[in-house]
């Protein structure tokens, strides 16, 4: 295994991005973290994560994460309805002569209780999910799990992506959500460096062109891993090319990949071909962020 340790990199964040489900964001991120000496893994894919699946951890910390959402005292509310026109989100309304609140909408910005004159309305937790903590060899592996039917991930990833998460002077890999909405944007807001990972299709290309144009809004340096690639003709390579768009590895079309990764297992651990990709995908991300480092100090 790779010890990524080089001087000057300091606690190396790294981000893979994806445009869609099913890219290989995941088979990206979980491989990166095995073949360095000393990693943490955070899955940010609170809606669906499955990186655990893979480093199959010893689980050893749950959490559960809670929102504040507003309660009233009805004998205080006199009906002014300052909340009901503060709440852009309708999460309030006052209706025959009683405050409703609709947690399932609410923002918890606690801009209602502010402005309430009466001072009727307080906050309560509502716990919208867990996060996990489990070990996995070399790997400390973190899993932020939403619950059905709550509106935003962002509570859970901002806690998922704490500084005591954080060990210093090791290798960070974060699994962001696929897409480019606000959870991938919290996913990447501190990320030293980003990976694009984009399959060989004119589909991936336009999923490609959605999270190249989020990272350039949040001047982040980045590059591409190509993924399924095959001999014929590449698109996304294309556009890269046409781009100036850094192309990080280009991971081949292979069925015994697949199948291992279908299979949950961590590829770079079964066969040396693997772990050479990823190996020297590493290498590349090092030297890419110390040269971020020295550009951009």
């Amino acid at each position: 295994m790779l010890d990524f340790m080089v001087e000057g990199t300091g606690n190396m964040k790294i981000a893979v991005l994806s445009g869609k489900g099913g890219t290989g964001k995941t088979l990206v991120s979980v491989n990166l973290a095995a073949v360095s000496k000393e990693a943490t893994y955070i899955d940010c894919d609170v809606e669906e994560a499955n990186g655990h699946l893979f480093f199959k951890p010893q689980w050893i910390e749950k959490e559960d994460i809670a929102v504040k959402i507003p309660q009233v005292d009805k004998k205080l509310c006199d009906g002014c309805r300052n909340c009901v026109n503060f709440c852009k989100f309708n999460a309030l309304v006052y209706v025959n002569d009683e405050l409703k609140i609709f947690d399932e909408i609410c923002h918890s910005c606690g801009g209602c209780i502010l402005v309430c004159p009466q001072k009727a309305l307080t906050e309560k937790d509502k716990i919208i999910g867990i996060i996990k903590k489990g070990i996995s060899d070399n790997v400390t592996i973190y899993t932020g799990v939403l619950n059905t039917g709550e509106p935003s991930g962002v509570p859970i990833i901002n806690k998922l992506l704490s500084e005591k998460n954080l060990k210093e002077n090791k290798l960070t890999v974060i699994d962001c959500p696929p897409g480019s909405s606000c959870v991938v944007m919290e996913s990447i807001k501190d990320a030293d460096y980003c990976i694009l990972v984009a399959e060989p299709t004119l589909f991936g290309v336009h999923n490609l062109k959605m999270v190249y144009q989020l990272v350039k809004l949040f001047d982040k340096p980045f590059g591409v891993v190509l993924n399924k690639c095959l001999k014929e003709d590449n698109p996304a390579e294309k556009y890269c090319l046409e781009n100036d768009i850094k192309i990080l590895s280009k991971i081949p079309f292979d069925n015994e990949l697949g199948t291992l990764n279908s299979n949950g297992e961590i590829v770079a651990n079964k066969d040396e071909k693997y772990k050479k990709i990823f190996s020297s995908l590493l290498n590349k991300l090092v030297k890419e962020v110390q040269n971020e480092a020295v550009v951009n100090p």
